[in-house]
């Protein structure tokens, strides 16, 4: 995938927020999307339901998860050629830092992509991109083809030969 191939343009991010909003826990969470250049970020915005531990101030770590596997879907769905969004296998998140009262940011980087699969590293961060609060490496299935509805198998119509004793 050439360098060109990941350029992403206002036009794309335009066309694909509407449909995340759709997702009623992207609207809780605030979540945006945001061009950097030819790049997406996501950014989800503070809000006081989004902490998780109310002594600390910190937000939940769900919240954070939920920013960069978002972020990820996004990323691939900017590269991809079709609109099915790819299915998470697994995700495995870091929790580096106590993620505060500020919003939050998300960068997604494909370090794989087959006709098949996905793998994609996700850096959430506050302030400054070099001191990230999480970070994760997500597997995901990608769309082969469209989803055609299949036409129902026919019965079985003959009868099983019995046996006599």
């Amino acid at each position: 995938m050439s360098a060109a191939d990941e350029n992403v343009s206002a036009q794309q991010i335009d066309a694909m927020l509407p449909n995340i909003l759709k997702i009623p826990y992207a609207r809780h969470l605030g979540f945006t999307l945001l061009r950097d250049g030819t790049d997406i970020i996501g950014r989800m915005a503070y809000a006081e339901a989004l902490i998780g531990n109310p002594q600390v101030r910190a937000l939940h770590g769900g919240t954070l998860g939920a920013l960069m596997e978002l972020t990820a879907v996004c990323k691939l769905l900017t590269l991809a050629r079709t609109t099915q969004v790819p299915k998470t296998v697994g995700i495995s998140i870091e929790y580096l830092r106590s993620a505060g009262r500020v919003d939050t940011f998300a960068r997604a980087t494909v370090t794989h992509h087959g006709r098949r699969v996905a793998n994609v590293r996700i850096l959430a961060y506050q302030d400054d991109p070099l001191r990230p609060v999480a970070a994760a490496t997500a597997h995901f299935l990608l769309a082969t083809t469209p989803i055609v509805p299949r036409e129902p198998k026919p019965a079985f119509t003959e009868d099983l030969p019995r046996s006599t004793p």
